[in-house]
């Protein structure tokens, strides 16, 4: 079976999938616009990169995202077409339907069977729009947010299936749409990531940290943003710190905005908030982006794991933290509430909270042996219901619905 993945950035999601269907013995190939990595056996075909969204005196207002999305599709179509009269036909393809590239996948192949990645679908109410106080959206951001959707609406009423990988997430998309998407996570591998109350982490600075001595409290994002509640974390950090001095906290994160909009006058959100707070410079470590192997030791080192996100697609990071037994403290949020029960598996506080944040961590860091039975039932959450093995399975078992359904 030739199985030909469609993602702008590189594998991202399909990562494991595409190397276990390579190992197994099928034929697979990546559509992409960048490369985030390579798979033994896998082959990758780079489409040309269009340029961003363009400012067209001639264009409908708000039409910019929309056309840059169509343009992405006109690439991925084209190398498909081309594949085609090189006798490298697929027999199903898997993408992504966020950027537009799975727009027209089936007008170049009508009979091939094709299942969309649903991330997100972008709303003015109920996710991350207006979930800030101070943000109340206006009749334009409405229609941008409305327009913004248009490569996704085409796409699903083309596609003979698709996946999202949370029930909220899948809760965003049309109830008519709803019906045809599987939720199926693209699962953490729990060998890899497990408990090691042995474990060492060393900073380049030469600093050693290990678990409990002294407790570290950790932080992950991709960038260190209000979008992950890096404001709250920090706060909560600084009043932490100034009831236990010995805690250390490690925010891991670049200084870069990959969700939302950057600090007012430019600079970084780290810089404008330590500005804010008083916090001893041997008390925080800001490592910037680390390899996966370090973050796998850091979650296995933490007292505590702060996780806060708007109502947004649930980051892979709380997954593997959860998966090493780290004791989350995570934002009463859609996304978060769906894998933790709050003392049960985990501990949820409002995500403006900063003081509830502080109380929390000052509690675990306390009394850690108290929760140790949070970190046994969030390792054991992952085995049930994120374990790769399985997931990769769940998404094989869809393959052959799909396959079978044309």
């Amino acid at each position: 079976m030739h199985v030909a993945f469609v993602h702008r950035r590189g594998f991202g999601q399909f990562a494991a999938l595409a190397s276990h269907l390579a190992e197994t013995g099928h034929d697979v190939s990546l559509i992409s616009e960048s490369v985030d990595r390579r798979i033994p056996s896998v082959r990758v075909i780079r489409h040309r990169v269009e340029p961003g969204p363009r400012a067209d005196s001639q264009m409908a207002r708000h039409l910019g995202i929309p056309d840059h999305h169509v343009r992405i599709g006109h690439r991925v179509a084209e190398t498909l077409d081309a594949m085609v009269r090189h006798g490298e036909r697929p027999d199903i393809v898997i993408g992504h339907i966020g950027w537009g590239s799975m727009m027209f996948v089936k007008d170049v192949l009508p009979q091939v069977p094709a299942i969309g990645y649903c991330e997100f679908f972008y709303r003015a109410e109920g996710a991350d729009v207006g979930f800030a106080p101070d943000d109340i959206p206006d009749l334009d951001t409405r229609k941008r947010l409305r327009l913004r959707n248009v490569a996704q609406l085409l796409t699903l009423e083309a596609i003979d299936g698709g996946v999202s990988p949370t029930r909220w997430q899948k809760s965003l998309y049309p109830a008519p749409a709803q019906r045809r998407i599987a939720v199926c996570h693209e699962g953490v591998d729990t060998q890899r990531f497990r408990p090691d109350r042995n474990a060492t982490l060393k900073f380049p600075d030469g600093r050693v940290l290990k678990p409990g001595d002294p407790p570290i409290v950790t932080f992950v994002s991709r960038d260190l943003e209000p979008y992950r509640g890096f404001p709250q974390a920090l706060a909560a950090a600084a009043k932490v710190i100034r009831s236990n001095p010995d805690a250390i906290f490690v925010f891991v994160g670049g200084d870069g905005v990959s969700y939302g909009a950057p600090p007012p006058g430019g600079g970084s959100w780290k810089e404008k908030l330590m500005a804010e707070h008083d916090i001893p410079a041997d008390r925080i470590v800001f490592p910037g982006a680390i390899s996966h192997d370090l973050l796998r030791k850091l979650y296995q080192v933490s007292a505590a794991h702060i996780y806060l996100t708007y109502p947004f697609v649930l980051s892979w990071s709380v997954i593997e933290a959860m998966s090493c037994g780290a004791l989350i403290i995570g934002s009463d949020t859609a996304p978060v509430q769906e894998v933790i029960r709050s003392g049960q598996n985990g501990l949820l506080v409002p995500f403006y909270d900063t003081d509830a944040l502080a109380g929390t961590i000052l509690d675990v860091l306390k009394a850690p042996e108290k929760f140790m039975p949070l970190r046994v039932a969030a390792r054991r959450t992952i085995e049930r219901n994120f374990r790769l093995i399985d997931c990769i399975g769940r998404q094989k078992a869809l393959i052959n619905t799909v396959l079978q359904g044309n």
